[in-house]
């Protein structure tokens, strides 16, 4: 069973399509990109799937029942790490964990696994660097045990090394079984990174495929002049 099924997806906001037709597929321990400009629909993609903004049209399912609201995705362990990280910048990384985790046991084996965040758990969010907020917000997603996680730019404005140890979490999130379905601009990256990607254009998907098989095709067409891509 797939661990996310969209079929026909339809979605926007106020009624307007943003997203047409799309089918989608994300299997457990797969690492899926959703990739395309700026404005295609993907963040719309990722809203629809958490149940933020409802389907227009078509099915979302999450290994195999629907998803309509928030709370059914966190009961079919959904994690969702939003753009904007979805952090309280005013409490401190202990608090932020511990709003989220199921049980304080969890919170202690995500800062056994991150000790890198485990050392700042008394520090204020906000005082904590460009790259330490990033992973305490997929700290946070995995501290509810999820098996699906959705990630909307997690790179965005971080250096080169932070973004390859992002990655590399990712990859071991999906190698304990965990289904990932993220949204990237760093399109080199995402291709290395990912199993399959998906391509939207104008909310339609244009292509689909392995992320190695992707990489010529998208540097001649929808990413001509992404410097990530051309060098």
């Amino acid at each position: 069973m797939p661990a996310l099924e969209i079929r026909g997806l339809t979605a926007g906001h106020q009624s307007v399509p943003v997203v047409r037709d799309l089918d989608l597929t994300v299997s457990p321990g797969e690492i899926v990109a959703l990739l395309g400009p700026n404005g295609a629909g993907k963040t719309t993609t990722l809203d629809t799937v958490c149940g933020a903004l409802p389907a227009l049209g078509g099915a979302v399912q999450v290994f195999g029942r629907p998803v309509k609201s928030l709370r059914e995705a966190a009961r079919r362990r959904l994690a969702y790490v939003p753009e904007n990280r979805g952090l309280f910048r005013s409490l401190t990384v202990d608090e932020n964990l511990r709003l989220r985790s199921r049980t304080r046991a969890a919170a202690g084996e995500l800062y056994e696994r991150f000790p890198t965040i485990g050392r700042l758990r008394n520090r204020q969010t906000a005082l904590l660097s460009g790259g330490e907020q990033p992973l305490l917000a997929l700290m946070c997603a995995l501290s509810l045990n999820a098996e699906l996680l959705l990630v909307d730019e997690m790179t965005m404005g971080l250096s080169p090394a932070v973004v390859l140890d992002l990655a590399e979490v990712i990859k071991q999130v999906a190698a304990d079984g965990v289904a990932v379905l993220f949204v990237e601009q760093h399109v080199h990256l995402a291709l290395e990174l990912c199993d399959r990607a998906y391509v939207l254009n104008h909310g339609s998907c244009v292509l689909e495929g392995a992320g190695d098989e992707l990489l010529g095709e998208l540097s001649a067409t929808y990413f001509a002049h992404d410097p990530s891509v051309n060098g």
